[in-house]
């Protein structure tokens, strides 16, 4: 029976990321008004500040990145949200509109059910964005904002399939095949949502394939590098329940990357993956 449920919630899915009128879930809203102000070439920080700054959880969340370690290099402190949009460029504005969406969804009570599952994503989703960014300015010429806006969404199927199968109770009751479900599907509908959305080739390719096992000798891509930032958080911070899926072994690691070389380069970059952490968490 939850079998054929599954297959249902997924038929749906596939009919409405395919069509020509995309229904978009509703916690996507804020991050679809922040999209459409950044494509008016005359945009300026003012007026993005008012649209930002009408959300008071996104403009704190601006205000306490643009305050970050990874951020705010000379220390100096930040108050107003036209400042802070000033540092962090407005790529970033996009970024924290993501993060926003998703948290808003995670705490509304339609995802109860869901609870431990979805402080494990966000915890999970929080520390791949953070190394990913780290990552990218550390090792390789992939914008660093990017590298963060790919590990803000890399799991958005999982977020996605998670707002569909809440109005589902056999399947929400089914917690082995739920859970089935979205490790099986959550990349390839996460590629299906970023797509509809009109999202660059290379994020789509780095969201279907950041599980995908592989040798990676040397970052250079952005699929690269959130392949290896996903790798590092599931050690500590991984969304699967362990009671159906095993567990990362660090030790095999070194089959895909330099592990003792990457290992010293986080050490350096500890304060600044937990800067950006806190920044973007609740």
């Amino acid at each position: 029976m939850t079998q054929d449920i599954s297959f249902k919630l997924l038929q749906d899915i596939a009919k409405d990321l395919s069509g020509e009128v995309v229904s978009f879930p509703t916690f996507l809203d804020i991050t679809f008004q922040v999209r459409t102000a950044l494509k008016k070439p005359d945009l300026s920080i003012e007026q993005l500040g008012t649209l930002v700054g009408a959300e008071p959880l996104m403009s704190t969340k601006i205000i306490r990145l643009a305050n970050s370690a990874a951020m705010n290099a000379s220390g100096r402190s930040i108050v107003d949200i036209n400042t802070a949009i000033s540092r962090i460029g407005v790529d970033a504005v996009r970024n924290v509109s993501f993060a926003v969406a998703m948290e808003q969804l995670l705490n509304s009570k339609k995802m109860a059910p869901f609870e431990t599952l979805s402080r494990h994503l966000w915890e999970h989703t929080m520390e791949v964005a953070a190394l990913s960014r780290v990552l990218a300015r550390r090792l390789t010429r992939v914008n660093p904002d990017e590298a963060l806006f790919a590990g803000l969404v890399h799991d958005i199927g999982v977020f996605y399939l998670l707002s569909r199968a809440v109005n589902f109770p056999e399947l929400v009751a089914d917690t082995e095949g739920l859970h089935a479900l979205l490790v099986q599907w959550h990349d390839s509908i996460g590629h299906a949502l970023l797509a509809a959305m009109g999202l660059a080739d290379d994020l789509l390719v780095a969201v279907l394939e950041h599980e995908q096992d592989r040798e990676v000798g040397q970052l250079k891509t952005l699929k690269d590098v959130l392949f290896v930032a996903n790798k590092l958080a599931n050690i500590k911070h991984g969304w699967r329940d362990s009671s159906y899926s095993a567990q990362p072994d660090p030790s095999t690691f070194s089959q895909w990357f330099d592990a003792k070389a990457l290992s010293a380069v986080l050490a350096e970059s500890e304060q600044d993956v937990a800067s950006l952490k806190q920044a973007l968490s609740n």
